[in-house]
């Protein structure tokens, strides 16, 4: 865990983002938990430390400088990514997380309940049926459908 914990604060200064250590901690416990719950669910393709700091936690926190305070709306949100590390790195901001898989969205709402996340929201559905109430500051998406 230790490499990983170099690539990631490495990456993180390269974005100019400063990490506290409760926060790099957090981000590593949600990718040991991904590691843990792959075997199962097929959560990602990635599946080693290393690989899943640059490919998953960095790849999600370079947006981080674009987007702005407020309520997110993370569609096809798959194993929490981008969603969950942006929770993680903004706890005053709300995020709904969304998906169609049930097993994906279990293994999120675990997350959340695990590293005791109270600005996410997890639902199961897709996002052409999904009726909502609330009105969203910003919608982000990561991998969600194929294009063309």
């Amino acid at each position: 865990m230790q490499n990983e914990r170099q690539i990631l604060s490495a990456g993180a200064r390269q974005l100019g983002i400063e990490l506290s250590a409760d926060t790099e901690s957090m981000l590593l416990q949600y990718m040991a938990l991904m590691q843990k719950w792959n075997k199962v669910y097929n959560l990602t393709a990635i599946s080693s430390g290393p690989e899943m700091v640059t490919y998953h936690l960095l790849d999600s926190l370079a947006v981080l400088p674009h987007l702005w305070a407020g309520k997110w709306l993370d569609v096809g949100c798959g194993g929490g990514l981008p969603g969950i590390v942006l929770a993680i790195m903004r706890p005053d901001w709300d995020f709904t997380l969304l998906d169609s898989n049930s097993k994906k969205t279990g293994f999120v709402q675990q997350v959340v309940i695990q590293l005791g996340l109270k600005n996410v929201r997890v639902h199961t559905g897709r996002v052409e049926d999904w009726q909502q109430e609330t009105r969203f500051d910003g919608i982000i998406s990561r991998a969600f459908t194929e294009l063309g």
